[in-house]
């Protein structure tokens, strides 16, 4: 099994940058792809980047021009860096992964922007 632990959410104002990270244990993070989405209140969850084993990278078509998700398998952690934040970025950051068919995700970080 994997556990995945994020941190470097915050307040921050519109504008700022951010960079989430996501800790992962219990498994070779080499071989695991990653992802991260995330949950505003009243909203449904929502997909924000992904990244193979290879590297290869995909973003949500809203946030690819803001967003950045490196990984470094050498400290088994996932970024997400995230420039240019508005405040509609504001939302609880979940990284994820999948493990058999199941999803695994952390438990979240918090991301509150002010204007």
């Amino acid at each position: 099994q994997v556990q995945l632990i994020e941190s470097g959410g915050g307040l921050v104002q519109a504008g700022d940058s951010l960079r989430l990270s996501c800790a992962a244990s219990g498994r070779t993070f080499s071989s695991l792809a990653m992802g991260w989405f995330r949950q505003a209140p009243g909203k449904e969850r929502e997909f924000v980047a992904h990244i193979a084993v290879s590297g290869r990278t995909s973003y949500a078509d809203s946030l690819k021009d803001r967003f950045i998700i490196p990984r470094d398998n050498a400290k088994n952690t996932l970024y997400l860096q995230m420039n240019s934040l508005k405040i509609e970025d504001a939302a609880v950051y979940y990284c994820g992964t999948k493990i058999g068919g199941a999803t695994i995700r952390g438990q979240g970080t918090q991301v509150s922007v002010s204007s």
